[in-house]
């Protein structure tokens, strides 16, 4: 079930995997808004992993033809881009970016926001990153999985938004997606399973303004709120020390 357990020598291999996706989100960042395509965006990162000595994890997995995911206002996870999607002032868009390096795999998503955006959309994307925030905070040895569930319901239930349900976070490290899987709802069946040091796995919660759950697209990736409500996620991958947790997805110093 902790598959994806790693030795400290790993773990040194995982945060320069994670450094380099950091500083490519530095490197689109003041390149996304209004006006830019999400298939501009998306042959950005490209052309920096390529020059970075890495490729995208994402390039043909299970037949996904881009080399990230761009998920806009209404679109949950898994948005393809396109140069037909073109960003306009109002909008949020979350960029999910998982690249591979030496045989390692880094996994981070962010959000933006194009512009003025509505409050009800501000307080959507600060919400999601506050319960992204806070679920790492629990993480140590000891922890039980389900309390970061529980820590995000806590943060997120009293804005009145739902979390969606039908995806979440994994064990990542040599492989992109591994056990265990990481709900970002309370759920008691992980009540009895315990973080240890080694383990690395991503928290990625997207939370919806309307329900949770989600319709697919005709291309079989894209997943939609059902009512058209607006949907943030945030996500950083982790790992867990002898005495707290790392994010390896953040710029080295």
């Amino acid at each position: 079930m902790l598959s994806s357990v790693y030795a400290p020598k790993d773990f040194k291999r995982l945060r320069v995997v994670g450094d380099l996706v950091a500083r490519c989100f530095d490197y689109i960042t003041p390149h996304i808004k209004a006006g830019i395509s999400t298939g501009e965006i998306d042959r950005m990162v490209a052309t920096f992993l390529h020059e970075n000595g890495a490729r995208s994890s994402d390039l043909g997995y299970q037949g996904y033809p881009k080399s990230i995911c761009t998920s806009v206002n209404d679109v949950i996870v898994h948005g393809i881009p396109s140069d037909d999607v073109i960003l306009k002032d109002g909008d949020i868009v979350n960029v999910d970016l998982t690249a591979e390096y030496k045989g390692f795999h880094g996994d981070s998503s962010r959000m933006y926001m194009i512009g003025n955006v509505s409050p009800r959309a501000r307080e959507l994307v600060q919400t999601c990153q506050d319960a992204l925030n806070a679920a790492i905070a629990v993480c140590a040895p000891g922890v039980p999985l389900s309390e970061i569930g529980k820590t995000i319901e806590a943060v997120v239930k009293p804005h009145g938004f739902s979390i969606s349900r039908d995806f979440v976070g994994h064990g990542i490290g040599k492989v992109m997606h591994d056990d265990p899987q990481i709900y970002h709802f309370y759920d008691k069946h992980w009540d009895n399973v315990k973080m240890v040091p080694g383990l690395v796995f991503t928290i990625e919660p997207m939370i919806n303004t309307g329900r949770p759950e989600c319709k697919i697209d005709p291309d079989g990736w894209t997943a939609r709120t059902v009512d058209g409500g607006l949907s943030a996620q945030w996500e950083h991958t982790l790992g867990i020390t002898e005495d707290g947790v790392i994010i390896f997805t953040e710029k080295m110093v």
